[in-house]
């Protein structure tokens, strides 16, 4: 039987609307920054790709500047502002901001200064969304962009995240999204592309790839192809809290990524579990991460009131469109007897 891809909060599959534009994009020659006829038709495909992006993401009038993905543009945004950010932020969000703001049991952050603040629009692990206050300075729409409806000028933030490959782009392309009047002095500094943003020629081909890619997950999102995911997201939940009543379903019941389904096994190792699917033909991630070899407990699990055991024995699963009813019932099947095996070598 075929493997089954459940990491869609890891990357996404290529769209072939995306591909397309890419292969296309490939037999561009010039650079965009040249003057001569072959230049100025690679500077057409790129504005036009910015503009594209600009109106997926409700974000006319706002400034679209690449980088090389969400991380470059945490970096971007973030770097000398003096943010502060709560233990669920990415790590690359994180890693620019000072102290640690108070989380709920349900995943959601208080806000004491919006404008020295950075806080994401759903979570990667759990799916779990905040409701940003007018004001934010920086917000990570990396996971919610694509999946859920939002319009970046409705948001009230200064600056956004997002990247291609989460939403069916190519991987090595993202972009800071910037608000009119704020000023964002260039981390890579050169030749003054991106509005004197970020040095260095850019990658035409990503970006007509997520160009293409963002336009149709917004046709997506308008046909309601989310909401049916969800619902496939919501069987599989169902499934498995009946097959393992103990288990514990984080952020059922609150406003979530409609794909995303966090699951704590208590007794079963979320990294065991990866390996045990895994060797079953099943993609999925763990709750816990790794740094320098080293397995640690879920940051974003702990900082909502899970002892460090219980947020080391987490899985996300995290489905897209395509993946069916019974794609997930068998999933559901392995894991259930998988958990069953694991619990009876424990007793």
């Amino acid at each position: 039987m075929s493997r089954l891809y459940l990491d869609w909060n890891a990357t996404t599959p290529l769209r072939p609307e995306a591909k397309a534009a890419m292969v296309e994009a490939m037999e561009v020659v010039g650079n965009p920054s040249s003057v001569h006829a072959e230049g100025r038709a690679a500077k057409a495909l790129m504005e036009k790709a910015r503009a594209r992006i600009a109106a997926a993401l409700g974000a006319e009038g706002a400034d679209i500047v690449f980088t090389s993905g969400a991380t470059e543009a945490a970096a971007l945004a973030c770097a000398g502002r003096g943010l502060v950010c709560a233990p669920v932020e990415h790590d690359a969000v994180a890693a620019w901001c000072s102290g640690a703001l108070a989380v709920d049991a349900q995943g959601r952050v208080a806000v004491a200064d919006p404008g020295r603040t950075a806080l994401q629009l759903a979570n990667s692990e759990t799916g779990v969304m905040q409701e940003l206050p007018q004001g934010i300075a920086v917000s990570d729409l990396t996971q919610a962009f694509g999946k859920v409806a939002f319009a970046f000028n409705w948001l009230g933030c200064d600056m956004g995240l997002v990247s291609a490959h989460k939403l069916g782009g190519p991987k090595g392309i993202g972009a800071l999204v910037v608000r009119q009047g704020i000023d964002v002095p260039a981390q890579l500094k050169g030749g003054g592309q991106e509005m004197g943003r970020r040095a260095g020629t850019e990658n035409l081909i990503g970006i007509a790839g997520f160009a293409a890619a963002a336009e149709a997950a917004q046709r997506d999102l308008a046909e309601g192809v989310w909401d049916e995911v969800a619902e496939v997201r919501n069987i599989l939940e169902l499934e498995l809290s009946v097959a393992a009543k103990e288990t514990i379903s984080v952020g059922n019941g609150l406003p979530r990524l409609p794909n995303t389904l966090c699951l704590v096994a208590p007794g079963w190792k979320g990294e065991t579990q990866v390996m045990a699917m895994d060797l079953a033909g099943f993609a999925i991630s763990a709750g816990s991460a790794c740094s320098s070899g080293k397995v640690r407990a879920s940051r974003v699990l702990t900082a909502m009131g899970f002892d460090e055991a219980l947020a080391g024995q987490a899985i996300r699963v995290s489905i897209g469109p395509g993946v069916t009813k019974d794609d997930v019932g068998r999933f559901a099947k392995a894991w259930t007897a998988a958990y069953a095996r694991a619990r009876t070598r424990a007793a």
